[in-house]
């Protein structure tokens, strides 16, 4: 069997063995789940026609669910990562890792196993949120196909950037709770963000901050495609941003998985 079909083989069967675990212990993904959706509720049944209202589209809560949804999926794919963190450092903790090094199998399945699988995760997550988001007033303006097909190509690339660095963040940390809290970045940085605000009606000491960090390009990118808004130079940032935590993530976590700690 050639390296390329060992790698492939053993992938697969790690796939199947962590959505395995997420369908059989389904809480955790619930629990960080419920977290975009109680903040999309929230945000448009509470503050839904004074945030609009806020930002200049009078009390019409509508246009508020239109600006706030792409934020929100982004969010979705954070809190869902967080999830593998906690998987990756219960697999090095618990010694199943152990046992897959003793094995003739290929040792970059076991990681490759639990990015696809998050990322799946993820998309399903996205999924169920927009469908909430349709259910209670979302809509599109006038995207057309391809900006749909942009749009999904860009959150499963955002998935798989967050999901590399939620693997190099469960391998470090040592335990399930360490690494969920050492993950939780990947939840608070779009609440600094543009989603539930513009930028420029920001403090202008905290605007740097919102606008410089990888969920802001992503999610006006998102706006623009579904919303026909300006994306400007978002429009290649968004990506370079994907791209480079990707790269991070995957060399990080392979250094550390390879080189045997724990």
């Amino acid at each position: 069997m050639s390296s390329l079909t060992l790698a492939a083989r053993n992938s697969s069967t790690m796939l199947r063995r962590n959505l395995l675990h997420a369908r059989r212990y389904p809480s955790l993904t619930l629990n960080l789940l419920l977290t975009p959706i109680m903040l999309l509720l929230l945000f448009v049944y509470v503050f839904g026609d004074t945030m609009s209202a806020g930002m200049g589209g009078g009390a019409d809560r509508s246009a508020y669910i239109a600006y706030l949804v792409p934020g929100l999926l982004l969010m979705t794919i954070g809190s869902t990562t967080v999830g593998t963190a906690v998987s990756v450092s219960n697999d090095m903790t618990e010694g199943i890792v152990a046992r897959f090094r003793t094995m003739p199998i290929h040792r970059g399945s076991v990681l490759t196993g639990h990015v696809v699988g998050s990322v799946l995760q993820s998309v399903g997550s996205v999924v169920l949120v927009g469908a909430v988001a349709a259910a209670i007033g979302f809509r599109s303006t006038d995207a057309t196909a391809l900006e749909w097909l942009a749009a999904f190509g860009l959150l499963a690339l955002f998935a798989t950037a967050l999901t590399w660095i939620a693997v190099g963040m469960g391998l470090v940390s040592p335990n399930a709770e360490a690494a969920g809290n050492n993950a939780l970045p990947l939840i608070f940085l779009p609440l600094i963000s543009s989603t539930f605000v513009p930028i420029d009606a920001m403090p202008g000491w905290f605007q740097p901050i919102a606008e410089y960090q990888p969920f802001t390009p992503a999610i006006e990118t998102l706006r623009g495609l579904l919303l026909g808004t300006e994306i400007g130079h978002n429009g290649w940032l968004a990506p370079a941003w994907c791209l480079a935590l990707c790269a991070l993530g995957h060399l990080w976590s392979r250094s550390v998985f390879d080189g045997g700690r724990k």
